[in-house]
């Protein structure tokens, strides 16, 4: 992959006119992980920039939570280079890599929220450890968290109460509590039935377009893709098989593609599109 920025450009007149170049918020370049003799992350590349979604996809076996561990720095990569926000991340300090995290999020697949926790705690805790706010200011800030992932007045409930679409929800809540610029989400519809995953959904698209952040998403789930992407890239065996809008996954004649999001069979892609819209 060439240059980190991207550029937009501008007509005046018969003349093209370059007007910013734009730093990708994440960039991963020709990465491997291998464990063992296992090389799980074979050499990929993607950008992804300030207010998109991308959807990552593939099958089970394909590298999609290998990738994200790696991106989020929960384990090194073997070979490539990571930037958040323009700073390289894999081979950084723990201390260095601590200050980055701060600019991103995580929704984990359980939620993985503290069970001898109130929702409240949880919300607070991030904001407890990150900054010398008065307990005054983040109770207005975790009231607040609240209401964008529309749930209100359960402060004083514990994750045991609550159903799985609230705990994802309270899980969301806590990793926009420090206003970050990324937020990771790591299969956030698995377990959720179609109701439920539908809201999630669209808190996902109703947060980024509010709060302009840019959304990372590993799911298998590709109704869920298709509606919230501004970018899907798909995994095969280690490797990226296609990167496109979800229009261009739709027109799609990759068999490799068609193989996954439709078991090979191009009318089941269109079907799939109208169930959506």
């Amino acid at each position: 992959m060439g240059s980190r920025s991207k550029e937009t450009t501008r007509v005046v007149g018969n003349t093209q006119k370059i007007e910013q170049k734009e730093m990708p918020m994440i960039e991963v370049v020709n990465l491997h992980k291998n464990f063992g003799d296992k090389e799980v992350l074979r050499g990929m590349s993607f950008q992804i920039f300030k207010g998109e979604t991308a959807c990552v996809i593939g099958g089970s076996g394909g590298g999609k939570s290998t990738l994200l561990k790696c991106v989020i720095g929960a384990i090194k990569p073997t070979k490539g280079k990571i930037f958040i926000g323009g700073t390289e991340t894999a081979r950084i300090k723990e201390s260095k890599l601590n200050q980055v995290r701060k600019r991103f999020g995580v929704l984990f697949q359980s939620a993985a929220l503290f069970n001898s926790m109130s929702v409240y705690d949880n919300i607070a805790l991030p904001l407890r450890h990150h900054t010398d706010l008065p307990e005054e200011t983040i109770k207005l800030l975790v009231k607040a968290k609240l209401e964008l992932v529309e749930l209100q007045n359960i402060e004083h409930m514990f994750p045991a109460q609550l159903s799985g679409g609230m705990k994802k929800r309270v899980g969301l809540a806590r990793a926009i509590a420090l206003d970050p610029e990324i937020i990771f989400f790591d299969e956030p519809n698995a377990g959720l039935d179609p109701i439920v995953a539908t809201t999630v959904d669209n808190l996902i698209i109703d947060l980024t377009k509010k709060l302009r952040i840019t959304s990372f998403v590993v799911t298998h789930d590709m109704h869920s893709a298709f509606r919230i992407s501004d970018k899907i890239i798909m995994l095969h065996q280690g490797k990226i098989a296609k990167v496109g809008t979800p229009e261009e996954f739709k027109n799609s004649n990759d068999p490799i593609v068609l193989q996954f999001i439709s078991g090979g069979n191009k009318d089941n892609v269109e079907s799939r599109f109208d169930l959506i819209k």
